[in-house]
């Protein structure tokens, strides 16, 4: 396939961004259009999205925003934002050549921002790193579980033995489990939300006051419930109870081949001893498995953590993909060095 120059429009229509969506089985739940609508409901961002159609044959959405309150001149472009996740490009089939890739990328490179970054998803056509000259290149890697065959095969070939030893401990220990596909439960996950960023500020050697700032920005209870609104019943929680007390709960959203553990939250000293959390995964894994979908994806964590080998135990693999960052002025080195000297100061300890 050959490029030429594309006619490029922003932001991309509705109905193109559906199209392409349909016609590329590996997009991802944060490339769909409810993601979409969630990221623009929040209000902070403006739609900066991008359609290349190319003269021959062709095109590619490219998810893009920019934060409302800065000057253009001034703004980081981002695919996605803060804490929206994977965005990247999406396009016919998920395939785009060499000259496709250089063309989107130059573009995008001699926009006007001071920066623009894309996060490409796990397994992205790799023309687009191909074409990153004028790119820095990061990996990053997410922990991504195979549903082929069922949930038969996903727990006998899959699970770890640890991982099915924990969920009949659960079963036996009466912990009970409600899914709500409605958003009735969110309270109930904010509650146990507050309890994580209690335990992660100890943990981290952090103030609370930090930890609840740096956590409820990315994360915010109306962007919860922005995402909850906008994907409906693919947006599921599900709680775990023991003895009409909350211990755990997760958040699950489902779009194409994915479904998507989002966020998670508990009660340790409650949940840990009744293994909730292995029972919380083992039945929405079985419910993605029920209803047809390829993959869940269970997200980034540090490799080494206690949550990568959470997320191993249950079968997941760690696959990568790249984030593309163009600076004009320095910022990333900047902030990294600014993060650095503040957890020096802090005494903060990665977990």
């Amino acid at each position: 396939m050959s490029a030429g120059s594309p006619i490029v429009t922003s932001p991309v229509p509705r109905a193109v961004w559906e199209a392409l969506l349909h016609s590329d089985e590996n997009a991802v739940v944060s490339q769909s259009l409810a993601w979409r609508d969630a990221v623009f409901e929040d209000g902070r961002y403006e739609d900066v999205s991008l359609w290349y159609e190319f003269p021959s044959s062709g095109q590619v959405v490219l998810p893009m925003a920019r934060h409302r309150r800065r000057p253009r001149w001034a703004a980081v472009t981002a695919s996605w934002p803060g804490g929206w996740g994977v965005g990247g490009p999406i396009s016919q089939g998920g395939q785009v050549s060499p000259a496709q890739a250089r063309a989107v990328l130059a573009d995008v490179a001699r926009r006007g921002a001071i920066a623009a970054q894309i996060q490409f998803r796990h397994e992205a056509d790799g023309a687009w790193l191909r074409a990153a000259s004028r790119f820095r290149a990061e990996r990053h890697g997410c922990h991504v579980l195979d549903l082929e065959g069922g949930f038969g095969r996903v727990w006998q070939e899959r699970f770890r033995g640890t991982a099915r030893t924990a969920v009949r401990k659960a079963e036996r220990s009466g912990v009970t489990i409600e899914v709500d596909r409605s958003g009735r439960l969110l309270p109930v996950f904010q509650d146990l939300y507050e309890k994580s960023i209690q335990r992660w500020a100890a943990m981290q050697r952090e103030p609370l006051w930090l930890s609840r700032w740096r956590t409820i920005r990315t994360t915010p209870p109306r962007m919860m419930a922005s995402v909850a609104g906008h994907f409906g019943t693919d947006c599921a929680v599900w709680a775990a109870w023991s003895r009409g007390v909350p211990v755990a709960a997760i958040i699950v959203l489902r779009s194409g081949a994915y479904a998507k553990y989002w966020r998670g939250a508990m009660d340790k000293e409650l949940a840990t001893p009744l293994r909730a959390n292995e029972l919380l995964h083992r039945l929405a894994i079985e419910d993605a498995c029920q209803d047809g979908y390829r993959w869940y994806d269970m997200g980034s964590s540090r490799p080494g953590s206690p949550l990568a080998d959470f997320k191993k135990k249950l079968g997941a693999t760690l696959v990568f993909g790249h984030t593309l960052r163009v600076e004009r002025v320095p910022l990333q080195a900047a902030g990294q060095l600014s993060r650095e000297a503040a957890k020096k100061v802090l005494g903060f300890k990665d977990v």
